[in-house]
């Protein structure tokens, strides 16, 4: 028996970690707020013009060992779901423009974060565990989904 079937027979789950890069902007504003407000609880990112941010995705699946291949899930199989749901509508755009999930909610990274989870967790090959975004070298957020483990939202 070969390693990958061994794996498969055993029902071994192993996770699988990718990385991904897109530009976007955004203005965190709320119209249901005062101007006022949002200046101040948004601050600078409050612009009325936006300010861009180089996005760092990082996505975790999971699954089982396929016996015959030896991965979870092939990676071009996952790329090409990431560019579809996530790069092509996101890269080079205004998340407040050019999104519509984000036209009635602020575009946080939180958000962000909440969103792509949402895109992403269709794919057919493999469990996605959880999503984090990087959106400065200070600022990341994580998001596993409503039935994870902690969650009380």
């Amino acid at each position: 028996m070969t390693l990958a079937a061994q794996h498969a027979a055993d029902d071994v789950k192993v996770e699988l970690g990718r990385r991904y890069h897109f530009a976007a902007s955004h203005r965190l504003h709320n119209p249901g707020l005062s101007d006022e407000e949002n200046s101040r609880l948004y601050g600078k990112c409050n612009n009325p013009f936006g300010h861009g941010h180089n996005y760092t995705l990082e996505i975790l699946v999971s699954g089982k060992i396929d016996a015959a291949t030896g991965m979870i899930a092939n990676l071009m199989d996952l790329d090409g779901f990431v560019a579809r749901e996530i790069l092509e509508p996101f890269d080079h755009k205004s998340l407040n423009e050019d999104v519509a999930a984000f036209r009635g909610i602020v575009p946080t990274t939180e958000n962000l974060c909440i969103e792509i989870f949402r895109r992403l967790k269709p794919f057919p090959k493999a469990k996605l565990e959880r999503v984090r975004v990087q959106e400065t070298s200070n600022n990341s957020f994580e998001y596993a989904g409503e039935n994870a483990e902690g969650f009380e939202g």
